[in-house]
């Protein structure tokens, strides 16, 4: 059976559904390709959009609800685990119910959860929220990717995949060019109202200009249910752990270790019962081969690296006391790079070239990641502006030729694979990227420690200078402080937030080193597999010499 009546076009071969749960993909003349790529625009900025606007006034939005910041930090971790874990079931959703039926129900699940936030806001509607957009997300970027395809010719449609999974990247940028005060209105009511009004205009859009109907056919086994019911809690687990450790600090908070405790064995007896199942969920032998491994580690390791842009160069400006308004310009900059990235991997597109494609991505990330670890408590946007265009050109650079890579594999195996292809990409991207917060801010936290130590040292009373800078700064306060012994406490506490200042901005420097390290030693191990390679084919092709 299909989504929609028998229609009275018949599909020809080529047209079929690459995968069970895909859109057919006839002929479509010129006012349709453009009426896709257009619908393709809107999906994929708006699947990411609204929790962008989230996670970059999480600080502001915690005084709102009544919580404290690591509270609030809950959001974007619950939004990565949903949307981590949201392909386990959209896949099959998909074959079994049809793209329509998925799409707009998760899209009207959003536009409710929306208006119940704007009529009642909390903390609890904010969880709600966020869990659904997190699965939203995920059926909006697989939808952006099959607009795409409609509007390709059959030659040129891995151009869609390419494109399709790089204009969600598009919505952290984005969400930095909105004024807070404009969201922040009647009690930040304005974002429940663009987030409703994001789910609403998606829904109208793929109403007007539908895909071409789908195959469906029976997906879902009984136990589908019982793995799925098993890892969701456990990546949220996961999730929950990467978003707090660095905020309430891993060693201080014995709950940590209790989540991550409760999760191995959730994922033990997942993965045993995926092991021993005729027709799994998850193709755990491909999963675990040597190839599909390689293909992990890196979009791990490359996901991490560009933690820098959303943590560490935000981190260091606005520990300097910047607001969002005043990096307009830095991220309207990051996002025309992202655009010019887009254009780049899908010009220099081939099968043969897509290691060279992520290689230059890391490379690339690695020099912006350098050019920032030169910054001082005088660096302003401005500085940044050539260094943040490389790192989010490398993302772009890397992400579509990521994602085909792992789709020819998977191809190349079967249908059966798509589930588990999706999944492992999606937990790559959504974690990496979470985790890759969570190690740089951690590893800022220790070296500022380090470093305010360092500085100490040298903080001796009975030197001149320290003590004129102790002086003046109470005499700053002069005219307010009488008591010289308050001024020079006073003076002494000016001096230790000046010093801490200081500290926090050579420990951003530090994980701009790191991560144009972690970049540069991908690079180089990407390198290093493809010569690899090459020898081994070379050897291959040779012939022996008789004797």
């Amino acid at each position: 059976m299909s989504d929609a009546p028998e229609p009275a076009y018949r599909f020809a071969p080529e047209e079929q559904p690459t995968f069970p749960g895909s859109p057919y993909a006839p002929t479509h003349p010129g006012w349709r390709r453009l009426g896709y790529v257009a619908i393709a625009l809107l999906v994929g900025v708006s699947s990411t959009l609204g929790n962008a606007l989230v996670n970059v006034n999480v600080a502001n939005l915690s005084g709102a609800m009544g919580v404290y910041v690591a509270q609030a930090s809950w959001l974007p971790a619950i939004y990565v685990a949903m949307n981590a874990s949201a392909n386990l079931t959209l896949v099959k959703a998909r074959t079994q119910f049809g793209i329509p039926a998925v799409t707009k129900g998760l899209l009207i699940a959003y536009a409710l959860a929306g208006l119940w936030q704007f009529l009642f806001p909390g903390f609890a509607s904010a969880v709600l929220i966020r869990a659904v957009c997190g699965m939203t997300a995920a059926a909006l970027t697989t939808l952006t990717i099959y607009n795409l395809l409609q509007a390709f010719p059959a030659k040129l449609r891995p151009l869609g995949l390419v494109i399709g999974i790089s204009i969600p990247q598009l919505g952290t940028p984005l969400a930095r060019l909105i004024p807070v005060e404009m969201l922040a209105l009647d009690n930040w009511r304005v974002l429940h109202l663009i987030e409703m009004a994001l789910a609403l205009g998606v829904l109208a859009a793929i109403s007007a200009l539908p895909l071409p109907p789908s195959e469906r056919s029976k997906a879902f086994q009984p136990l589908d249910l019982v793995t799925i019911a098993l890892l969701v809690p456990a990546i949220m687990l996961v999730c929950g752990v990467l978003g707090q450790g660095r905020l309430l600090w891993w060693t201080d908070t014995p709950w940590l270790g209790w989540a991550l405790a409760a999760a191995v064995p959730l994922f033990a007896i997942a993965l045993l019962i995926e092991r021993h199942r005729k027709q799994p969920l998850l193709q755990l032998g491909w999963l675990g081969s040597i190839d599909i491994v390689r293909f992990a580690i890196v979009a791990l390791l490359v996901r991490l690296a560009l933690a820098e842009q959303t943590y560490g160069a935000v981190g260091l400006l606005t520990s300097g006391g910047l607001t969002n308004d005043q990096l307009r310009t830095l991220f309207a900059i990051v996002a025309a790079a992202m655009v010019l990235g887009t254009i780049a991997a899908a010009a220099t597109l081939s099968e043969k070239r897509l290691p060279y494609q992520v290689i230059a991505a890391a490379l690339v990330i690695a020099l912006g990641a350098w050019m920032d670890s030169n910054a001082t408590n005088l660096t302003r946007p401005p500085q940044l502006y050539l260094s943040q265009a490389l790192i989010a050109f490398g993302t772009t650079l890397f992400i579509g030729p990521a994602l085909l890579y792992g789709f020819i594999r998977m191809f190349r195996r079967g249908a059966d694979h798509l589930v588990s292809f999706v999944v492992l990409f999606s937990i790559t991207q959504n974690i990496g990227g979470l985790g890759g917060s969570a190690l740089l801010g951690s590893y800022q936290v220790i070296a500022a420690r380090a470093h305010v130590q360092a500085l100490s040292e040298h903080l001796l009373a009975a030197d001149p200078q320290v003590a004129a800078r102790i002086f003046s700064g109470g005499a700053a306060i002069a005219k307010v402080v009488a008591d010289p012994t308050l001024r020079t406490a006073q003076g002494g506490a000016f001096l230790v937030q000046a010093m801490t200042g200081e500290a926090n901005i050579l420990a951003y420097n530090d994980v701009f080193r790191l991560v144009a390290l972690l970049a540069l030693l991908t690079a180089l191990y990407i390198a290093y597999l493809v010569i690899f390679h090459a020898v081994r084919s070379r050897r291959k092709t040779t012939p022996e010499i008789p004797t």
